[in-house]
Parts: C-alpha cells; sequence; structure tokens
C-alpha cells in the first residue's frame, strides 16, 4: 500500500507506484474473495503465488479503488497438473468495477450474474472451455455488451504458460495487453469512474504473481 505520509497528488505522477503485492501471505484487508462453492475451493499463497483454486465461480477482489489513469499488470498462470479442479479455462477480469450511484462494492456469491449490475470492464480469456476470449462492458442492465472477440488458437489459453498481462486505463482507451500484444482497445471519452479491479475464474485452478499498479499520464489520445 501506499506510505501514509504519500500526497495524493504525488500518486497520480506517471510511473509511480500505487501498489505492488508479493503474495507472501494473504492480506484480507487487501483481497477479498467471493466464490459460488467455499466447500470445494480456496485462496491460498505459495512461494510468492497466489492461488486461486475454485469448483466454480470466484472473484477476488483488490479492496482499493483505483481512479485516474493507471496500469495494472501481473502473471497469469492456469495449472493442469490432474488435482480436481484442473481445467483449461477462464483467465478472467474485471476492472473499473463500480456499483451506480455508490463508491463502495457490494459482496456477491461469486456466481457470475450477480456481477450484472456493476459497471466494469470485462475480459473472459479462454472462456467456454477454452473456445472464446472476449471483452465487455457491463453497463448495470445485465446485456453484458460485447466490444470485442477472438477464436483463433493464439488468442485462448495453454497450459502451463505464463502470461504476462497489462490493463491501461486513460482518458482516451482502456487496452488489454497479453505478453506485449494489444489483444482488446475501447476507445473512452474520459477517464472511467474510480473502480476495482477483480481476478475472476469458473471452475480452475490458477497462480498469479508480481502484481502491481503504477499511474499513468493523463492524456487524451
Amino acid at each position: 500500500m501506499p506510505h501514509p505520509s504519500t500526497s495524493t497528488a504525488s500518486l497520480r505522477q506517471p510511473g509511480t507506484v500505487i501498489l505492488e503485492e508479493d503474495f507472501q501471505q494473504f492480506d484480507s484487508h487487501r483481497w477479498r474473495v467471493e466464490t459460488e462453492q467455499p466447500q470445494h475451493s480456496q485462496v491460498v499463497t505459495e512461494q510468492g503465488r497466489l492461488i486461486m483454486d475454485t469448483r466454480a465461480g470466484m472473484t477476488v477482489w483488490l479492496q482499493q479503488p483505483l481512479q485516474g489513469a493507471y496500469r495494472i499488470e501481473f502473471l497469469r498462470q492456469v495449472l493442469v497438473a490432474g488435482e480436481a479442479n484442473d481445467r483449461l479455462s477462464d483467465m478472467n477480469v474485471f476492472w473499473a468495477a463500480h456499483e451506480p450511484g455508490s463508491a463502495a462494492l457490494n459482496a456477491r456469491d461469486g456466481v457470475l450474474e450477480s456481477y450484472d449490475s456493476l459497471v466494469t470492464y470485462y475480459v473472459g480469456m479462454g472462456g467456454n472451455g477454452n473456445t472464446t476470449t472476449r471483452f465487455r462492458h457491463y453497463d448495470g442492465s445485465a446485456e453484458r455488451p460485447l466490444l470485442g472477440e477472438r477464436l483463433h488458437a493464439a488468442d485462448l489459453l495453454e497450459a502451463g504458460r505464463i502470461y504476462r498481462i497489462r490493463i491501461d486505463v486513460n482518458a482516451g482507451a482502456t487496452e488489454y495487453w497479453v505478453d506485449d500484444r494489444q489483444l482488446f482497445s475501447q476507445a473512452l471519452a474520459k477517464l472511467p469512474a474510480p473502480g476495482y479491479f477483480g481476478f475472476r475464474s469458473v471452475w480452475s485452478r490458477q497462480a498469479i504473481s508480481r502484481f502491481s499498479v503504477q499511474a499513468l499520464q493523463e492524456v487524451q489520445r
């Protein structure tokens, strides 16, 4: 977390690290878990990685809202080694998520439909049993408008591959990058409202590491 003496203005300087997470332990003040089947799912940390091991829907929310222009980066891997919840599917994320008319984020049960009332961006990479990679903007209406779709094998998941994910939010666009390759971009008229970031999956076991958020320059493209 930023040092308490760090000013809000200094946090907005381009390149300033807003947050870093080494996952040496699970910090329940920083992260909130919502899971559909808690009896068959768990979130643990091991060897500097956050492990999402879930039988059904699960979202792990960063409890610090993000605002302005920023970049989110992390490594993520779908583990397929014969364990109970192993399945090559659903390396998903929410970002800029907020409740219409409220600064707080309501708690939910991990079922995907329970997030329909949010305003948020969402990428489902390798969804539907690793057959689709889709970019959506939830607008609070449960319609989940589709902004982009990729169906080629190169845009789906590989078992065990460690992906470097980058999400940029700026006044001109929000972008989703995988290993320095832009998969999706959506033009914006202005910066999104302050919102939350969440790791999302359905029936899989995944490892996440080297999570960070840094400020970007707030420029119109």
